[in-house]
């Protein structure tokens, strides 16, 4: 991957490009996570029970696993501003039409639309953020573009929740499109016609994934990042069922959600520039922990709002396994930065159907959080998989493998 000069005039530029960038990821977050918040009304909605509505999280999830493979191949010959336009062109066209779903049938297959362009977005996104940096710093780089999804559930989300419990919920999809709009008109105008970019195909970048260490790191995002997902996407039956409070709570508690992943993202991103295969392990243990420890919480206002917290910390994890992918893909940079999202995806599904499975078994709702804890710990067998995959290759190359943690 080509580095921008710190002192070019593209470089001078990088505020403004980033801030587009994350406008992108905070107009994704925002889709991604606001029908977590909404699940009640827009169930109630389309006349379908909250089991079956986890259906309009888990097929969004499914249409981030299968676009971002499908667009990143069949736009690799085109610069990463015309991917950028053409991806969040068809995530605005995708929330238009949930805004405008008369049936569920309808709301599924408009959220599968919105989730096509997701991962492709946020992947192409992250390779350019990093591009326009020192290597030391693109942890935090791609840090700043996933801010924009972070606020997404910070401010964002708890907004549109207010926004749809007191008006409409068609109303939080409206707010999504009129963002992706102004994004994309942000990048059509700032974003640079970068003619230097390195020339990539759907061959070299089928041809890069013969490499295992892909594999595993993409093996790590998919099933070490779901119990996040196992408990926020149950977060408002846990705060009337579990917890005992009025949903008048749910904008506090997805604040506090919110912030967690803000600061997390922050930390994660420095981590990445540091030890990234140590942070990596650290962050899933953190998150085997603090869902081990969800249920303990909930009995008070205050533990639910730590423990909320403390779950959304764990997408400290993305920056991190993001840079690894870029460390280790080779000639697949674009296909791999995009898969990373269909792994975290595949993530978001899995940990949407284990919260559903739980609520069938008639399990108390805080068991999301404790049956969760087993995906993480999953993660860490496939991490100790790809540390002992990266030492057996350092030693071949007679390269030392001690500063790996």
């Amino acid at each position: 991957m080509t580095i921008e000069n710190p002192t070019s005039p593209a470089a001078r530029a990088v505020g403004p490009l980033l801030f587009a960038l994350a406008l992108g990821a905070f107009a994704i977050g925002l889709s991604e996570f606001v029908i977590m918040g909404l699940l009640p009304q827009v169930s109630a909605a389309m006349h379908v029970s909250l089991a079956e509505g986890s259906r309009f999280i888990s097929y969004y999830a499914l249409g981030v696993v299968i676009g971002a493979p499908l667009f990143s191949l069949s736009t690799a010959r085109l610069s990463r501003k015309h991917q950028l336009m053409i991806f969040i062109t068809l995530f605005l066209g995708g929330n238009v039409s949930s805004m405008l779903a008369d049936s569920a049938h309808a709301l599924v297959i408009s959220r599968f639309l919105s989730g096509l362009p997701h991962g492709a977005f946020l992947g192409v996104a992250a390779l350019a953020a990093a591009s326009l940096v020192e290597e030391n710093r693109r942890g935090q780089a791609v840090g700043k573009v996933m801010l924009g999804l972070t606020l997404a559930s910070l401010l964002g989300n708890p907004a549109a929740t207010l926004l749809g419990e007191h008006l409409d919920w068609r109303w939080a999809f409206a707010c999504v499109s009129l963002l992706s709009l102004a994004d994309a008109l942000l990048i059509f105008k700032l974003f640079p016609q970068q003619h230097e970019e390195a020339q990539s195909s759907p061959l070299k970048e089928i041809r890069g994934l013969a490499n295992s260490r892909i594999w595993l790191t993409l093996g790590i995002a998919a099933i070490g990042f779901g119990g996040m997902f196992a408990v926020i996407s149950y977060i408002t039956p846990i705060l009337t069922l579990a917890a005992h409070l009025s949903t008048l709570w749910l904008p506090v508690v997805l604040f506090a959600f919110g912030l967690g992943m803000v600061l997390g993202n922050l930390a994660g991103g420095k981590l990445a520039d540091r030890k990234i295969m140590l942070s990596i392990f650290c962050i899933l243990a953190w998150s085997v922990l603090v869902l081990t420890l969800f249920p303990l919480m909930v009995s008070s206002v205050s533990g639910l709002l730590l423990g909320a917290f403390l779950i959304g910390t764990n997408l400290a994890l993305c920056a991190p396994l993001q840079v690894r992918l870029m460390q280790v893909a080779g000639k697949a940079q674009t296909l791999a930065a995009t898969l990373n999202h269909s792994a975290f995806n595949i993530a978001n599904a899995l940990g949407a159907f284990l919260g559903a499975w739980v609520v069938q078994q008639g399990y108390p709702m805080t068991q999301t959080a404790s049956y969760g804890a087993v995906l993480p710990l999953m993660g860490m067998v496939i991490f100790a998989f790809a540390l002992l995959k990266e030492v057996a290759d350092r030693k071949k190359s007679a390269i030392g493998a001690t500063d790996l943690i």
